[in-house]
């Protein structure tokens, strides 16, 4: 049976990192009601493996490894389930939006963009929009920091080539 203290630890640790958790599962999931899906899936495994963590890692670390593992997964199965799913007609369900600036417009792009990416690149993407360092990224994700920088230059490019199509169509 867990004690207070772990109770009071995991608290702490949910609302000092809430912001990573959001930004995992937004990148994961467009829908709101998946992400909320999504977020409890985050923290169930966080909690169950609380126990286990060891404070030679850095607690940011140690839970974007646990929520980017978690979201992939989720991911998956959610696009699987998707598959089975008919859609409405987007005509029918289509509802004007209030005019954006350009900027947000821009932004609102570079989601989509990164929303299309396969599971790992857009973990990647995450976490180099941190600020993140190569080192840090690829402590996270269990790879080389040259496979890091190599991989964030390949998406970097298809990315610019995205925005060059879209300004072009």
């Amino acid at each position: 049976m867990p004690s207070a203290a772990q109770h009071q630890r995991f608290q702490e640790l949910m609302e000092q990192h809430q912001g990573l958790l959001f930004k995992v599962a937004h990148t994961y999931c467009p829908n709101e009601s998946d992400r909320q899906d999504l977020l409890q899936e985050i923290r169930i495994q966080v909690w169950q493996s609380l126990p286990r963590y060891r404070e030679q890692y850095s607690l940011s670390t140690w839970l974007y490894r646990i929520s980017l593992n978690v979201a992939i997964s989720f991911y998956r199965k959610n696009t699987a389930r998707q598959g089975q799913h008919l859609d409405l007609n987007e005509q029918l369900v289509q509802v004007p939006a209030p005019e954006k600036s350009e900027r947000e417009q821009q932004l609102q792009l570079l989601e989509r963009f990164i929303a299309e990416l396969r599971e790992l690149d857009k973990a990647l993407m995450l976490l180099y929009l941190e600020d993140r360092s190569h080192a840090d990224i690829a402590d996270i994700l269990g790879m080389s920091a040259s496979n890091v920088g190599t991989r964030i230059g390949r998406i970097k490019e298809k990315l610019k080539q995205r925005f060059t199509q879209q300004q072009h169509s």
